[in-house]
């Protein structure tokens, strides 16, 4: 890959999906808590899938061939995953956990806007 100003951001993308994607294998648990009830199956089931999505648009982000799809697809995943962080922060709060365990929680909800953001970025430079 060339370095330049459209790679960066991508490259960075691409390891930063890469990472939260393996993550789900190394750490499942932690993203079991975060599936929300309503959806059909096992929480592992989706820990898992959700992991291989996010590994498979890292891919997408990493090849300048698919990036541009990859980029509107990083954008969708961060607004799949709303739903999971939201009842995370819910979940957090009547558990009574920890204010900064509940505080981080909160915070990532709005944060989720800047990574949006930036996929799309990192579409429309590709």
């Amino acid at each position: 890959m060339r370095d330049d100003e459209s790679t960066r951001p991508a490259t960075a993308l691409a390891l930063f999906l890469g990472t939260a994607g393996l993550a789900h294998f190394v750490q499942p648990r932690f993203f079991d808590n975060m599936i929300p009830r309503e959806l059909p199956g096992k929480a592992r089931h989706w820990t898992y899938g959700s992991g291989v999505a996010e590994l498979g648009v890292a891919a997408a982000v990493a090849v300048p061939r698919t990036r541009r799809v990859g980029g509107l697809l990083a954008a969708l995943l961060f607004v799949a995953v709303l739903p999971g962080n939201l009842k995370m922060a819910v979940d957090y709060h009547r558990a009574g956990k920890p204010l900064l365990l509940r505080l981080g929680t909160v915070l990532r909800l709005p944060a989720q806007l800047p990574l949006i953001a930036w996929a799309l970025r990192v579409r429309s430079k590709a």
